[in-house]
């Protein structure tokens, strides 16, 4: 139907307003980065954790990163108030319920056990609280909500392979595998054995990809560990070759725009390359990566996105319906979001 929508009828000024309508898809959210202070702060109180920040405000002023690694210290210091199922269905009920207010149809959630697992909390507490929440997201909100097990890159791939293996009887609760936490000095190549693993059970597989790395990470990730979509990906531009061949291809990337400004890979949004990135014929998606850290959910990222590049409603069009075709679902399931987000479309234009 898009070919019948005419874009060119869409007020600029209404750009705002159809992105917070238009139907979407979530691919790339740390369910652990929605984690705001002030339920830290509660969680903290319930399970009688002592945090090295006096207030909630105290906790939202350290959130000022120069780097990955900035953010990652504090991301695992806030995890730390995780330790029974309830809390992991709070976190993730809270994240669920503004997905719902910002039209996300279906999201994919990351989530780190080795995080977890470390700190004594057992695998199956983290992905039943997780499972419970998702579950009652669709039965309640009308969302569908799938887990995608992350392993840490700065970890070794033994200790990776040995979260597999805990994972293996709650296998029928996560649909892939991505790999998170640093990117310098940890390329694709390292978590080889763990992935061909990982594909033999079937498993979809992701793995973060030339955000701070090179576009050499991006590469080994499709060569090597054989993902269907690469998370981030901004740095592509740098080989027009790799650029080339993600449009060849129909690789989707998902783009964190908030993310890249707060963790500093891009210096202002109008700097921000997702524009360029869709010029060159890219699948991109908008996702918000650690929302309660980079300062927005999914809305807010689109936002600041169409704020700042001259992006129009084929844009955010094409967009929402990337994140929704680049999901891992059925083709029906596809078919009926992309059907809904044409009808919101057609009422913008009329």
């Amino acid at each position: 139907m898009s070919n019948t929508i005419d874009f060119s009828r869409i007020a600029k000024a209404r750009l705002p307003e159809l992105l917070q309508a238009m139907p979407k898809a979530e691919l790339h959210m740390h369910i652990e980065g929605s984690l705001e202070p002030e339920l830290i702060f509660a969680l903290a109180q319930r399970n009688a954790i002592t945090l090295s920040y006096s207030s909630v405000e105290a906790l939202r002023a350290a959130y000022a990163f120069t780097d990955l690694q900035s953010f990652l210290d504090i991301y695992y210091a806030g995890a730390s108030v995780l330790l029974h199922e309830q809390d992991f269905h709070d976190m993730a009920w809270a994240y669920l319920l503004k997905a719902k207010a910002d039209h996300v149809v279906h999201t994919e959630l990351f989530f780190d056990p080795q995080t977890h697992t470390e700190r004594g909390v057992p695998f199956e507490v983290v992905v039943k609280g997780l499972t419970s929440a998702c579950e009652r997201a669709q039965r309640e909100l009308g969302v569908s909500a799938s887990l995608i097990m992350c392993f840490l890159r700065h970890l070794s791939e033994e200790d990776a392979l040995a979260t597999l293996e805990q994972a293996l009887p709650y296998r029928d609760l996560f649909i892939g595998v991505g790999l998170d936490s640093s990117e310098r000095g940890h390329p694709p190549e390292k978590f080889a054995r763990v992935f061909a693993r990982c594909r033999e059970l079937g498993l979809h597989l992701v793995a973060h990809a030339g955000e701070e790395g090179p576009p050499e990470y991006i590469v080994n990730a499709l060569d090597v560990l054989h993902v269907e979509r690469i998370d981030h990906g901004v740095r592509c531009v740098e080989s027009p070759a790799l650029v080339e061949r993600l449009a060849r291809q129909g690789t989707a990337l998902t783009v964190c725009p908030l993310s890249n400004i707060k963790l500093c890979v891009f210096k202002t949004m109008a700097d921000h390359n997702l524009k360029t990135l869709l010029q060159h014929g890219l699948k991109v998606t908008v996702n918000s990566d650690d929302p309660a850290y980079f300062g927005g959910y999914l809305n807010q990222n689109f936002l600041a996105t169409f704020a700042d590049l001259d992006l129009d409603a084929q844009d955010a069009y094409t967009l929402a319906r990337n994140s929704l075709e680049a999901s891992f679902v059925s083709e029906e399931r596809k078919a009926a979001w992309v059907s809904q987000l044409d009808q919101v479309f057609a009422q913008f234009a009329h």
